[in-house]
């Protein structure tokens, strides 16, 4: 079963309770203050009998526990009542993105590793009904994120990754297109409508990536790489330092951007080689040659029927409101010995 808000954007308003509630206090403080510079609290204190602190702040506390609950039902919440499995239009992808630490080379700004992570997020925003996943590679594959439809809980994934997820350094890509292979539906037909994006530098390579690449057009799987870097090369930063990696001799490494691999890779893979710089021309390239295959039907689970839940925060509410209304501030002379709300 699944619970959603219909109008999330009203939980935005829940702000206001904060900022209420942060006056409240400053309010109390600023009197209390005021009340010490006429003498001793304890002095006061008999000659207000009448006076509750406890009645004043369990009053606004209900107050605000109601309003919080009006903004609740403002944004309706639901919860989804039946699944189904429908028939949509559109592509499986599978993102396979290098993590070895040349992606920390910043000759594409901020970094390879964030320039790519950018590049995901434009592209996720830019689909609808596809199904998503991402393989993260360097010395060995990962799945770091299942092949879903959820695309927020994509961006989330993405924005924590990191070099250091993966111990093992080098450029795997030939076992990262096995492994993305095995993780798209399958299918009886020949899948046209499936696709593996590789963004590597294309540096340390050490598989038969362009073997694999070829493997998978056979299957109809479509194999694209975006190259990411400059072929002259940079420095790799060491994270957390100022310094700049070097070898054993003492000479700082350059990682160069292997433009001839990825291009192979490519066109074994019956894809299309792009190289993303500074721009955000690599995704849009990437983009049109994507919904070329966007033809075929994928399932997508899917909840059709939603029931309303706010009639029962309704009735809190209401009861709330009228307990604030019974609440007096002041202590009522029939139950002054009643120390219920002292």
């Amino acid at each position: 079963m699944l619970f959603r808000f219909a109008n999330p954007q009203y939980l935005y308003l829940l702000i206001i309770i904060v900022i209420l509630v942060g006056g409240y206090i400053y309010t109390r403080i600023q009197r209390r203050k005021n009340l010490e510079k006429f003498g001793d609290l304890g002095l006061l204190k008999d000659l207000m009998p009448g006076a509750s602190r406890f009645r004043q702040n369990l009053k606004f506390c209900i107050l605000m526990l109601a309003m919080a609950g009006i903004i609740i039902v403002i944004a309706r919440p639901q919860f989804g009542s039946k699944l189904e499995t429908v028939k949509k239009k559109g592509l499986e992808v599978m993102v396979a993105l290098d993590i070895s630490n040349s992606m920390l080379a910043e000759d594409i700004r901020p970094n390879r590793l964030e320039k790519s992570k950018q590049m995901l997020y434009k592209l996720l925003d830019d689909l609808n009904n596809d199904k998503f996943g991402v393989i993260i590679f360097a010395g060995k594959p990962f799945t770091q994120l299942p092949i879903t439809t959820d695309y927020q809980a994509a961006k989330m994934f993405i924005s924590s990754i990191q070099p250091g997820a993966i111990r093992q350094q080098g450029t795997a890509i030939g076992a990262a297109l096995n492994l993305a292979a095995r993780s798209f539906s399958e299918n009886e037909e020949k899948n046209k409508g499936q696709a593996v994006i590789v963004i590597t530098d294309g540096e340390n390579h050490e598989d038969d990536a362009v073997q694999t690449a070829k493997e998978l057009a056979e299957k109809g799987i479509h194999v694209y790489v975006i190259g990411i870097g400059d072929p002259k090369g940079a420095p790799i930063p060491i994270a957390g330092t100022n310094s700049m990696k070097k070898d054993k001799a003492g000479n700082t490494v350059i990682t160069k951007l292997n433009e001839t691999m990825c291009r192979e890779i490519a066109v074994a893979g019956e894809g299309d080689y792009i190289h993303a710089d500074n721009t955000n021309d690599a995704i849009k390239a990437l983009q049109k040659e994507l919904y070329k295959y966007s033809t075929d039907d994928v399932d997508a689970k899917v909840y059709s029927e939603y029931d309303e839940q706010f009639p029962p925060i309704v009735w809190v509410i209401l009861v709330l409101l009228i307990i604030e209304v019974i609440i007096l501030e002041r202590k009522n002379g029939l139950f002054r010995d009643f120390k219920l709300f002292d």
